[in-house]
């Protein structure tokens, strides 16, 4: 690491964000740790705001490679990243940004048999994926420890946040997925795949403007500043109709 990123180089990173916070929610900050589900998206504004913001720790996880689709809306992809695992380029990514942050790379699929690995140890885990099986998995582990879920979708110019704890409503509950209250067997497995078969449209701007939504409300809970978007309310916004911008609560 260059010499100017020792000593106070954190503070010097994070200087214009102080007269926001206070040393002593920052420092919160500097200590957490974050399990950012999936580096696409979402995924790399998350973990790009994060680090520029200060986390302290993440655990990022994408079993995929960039290809030419993801450009038109994935920070942490460019033409040099074709072919090559989005966890380790997120990685890198970070590295440059902020050097202060400890990134611990998973490139693998986040199953039941990794959760404990990947999100047992976390303050927060933040969705970033693209398909409900996988949100489903991971807020049920997060409900069982009392880990705060900050959910973040998108569909088109469309998008959506709210966050999940141990004393809200559960995420299959507050969408009404037929899974609710039943076990995680094959058969249910199936009927929450067959949900999202389809690839989702989107466009570039709806991606960061909700991953960075997400990094955020992580920020809100670890400082402890302003209001975190609680179930059953969810901030909902669509591109093409700003005056959709909504607090809703289902």
């Amino acid at each position: 690491m260059p010499e100017r990123f020792t000593g106070m180089g954190y503070w010097e990173i994070i200087t214009r964000q102080m007269s926001i916070v206070t040393k002593s929610q920052q420092t919160r900050f500097k200590e957490s740790k974050i399990a950012v589900i999936g580096c696409g998206g979402l995924g790399g504004s998350v973990i790009e705001m994060l680090s520029r913001m200060g986390v302290g720790e993440l655990n990022i996880v994408d079993k995929d490679s960039f290809d030419m689709s993801n450009l038109n809306r994935q920070l942490m992809s460019s033409i040099e990243s074709l072919g090559k695992s989005k966890s380790e380029v997120a990685k890198e990514k970070i590295r440059q940004i902020n050097p202060y942050v400890k990134v611990n790379g998973f490139n693998e699929e986040l199953n039941e048999k990794n959760l404990d690995e990947i999100i047992g140890n976390c303050d927060i885990v933040i969705d970033a994926v693209d398909n409900i099986l996988t949100r489903v998995i991971v807020s049920r582990y997060s409900k069982e420890k009392g880990i705060p879920f900050v959910h973040g979708a998108i569909h088109g110019t469309l998008g959506q946040l709210t966050v999940f704890n141990p004393e809200t409503i559960s995420y299959e509950e507050l969408f009404s997925l037929s899974s609710f209250k039943k076990e995680l067997d094959d058969d249910t497995k199936q009927e929450i795949l067959n949900l999202s078969q389809k690839t989702p449209p989107v466009i570039g701007p709806i991606a960061n403007i909700i991953g960075s939504l997400e990094a955020f409300e992580a920020f809100k809970i670890i400082t402890k500043m302003g209001k975190i978007t609680l179930a059953p309310k969810i901030l909902n916004i669509d591109l093409l109709d700003l005056s959709s911008l909504s607090l809703s609560e289902l």
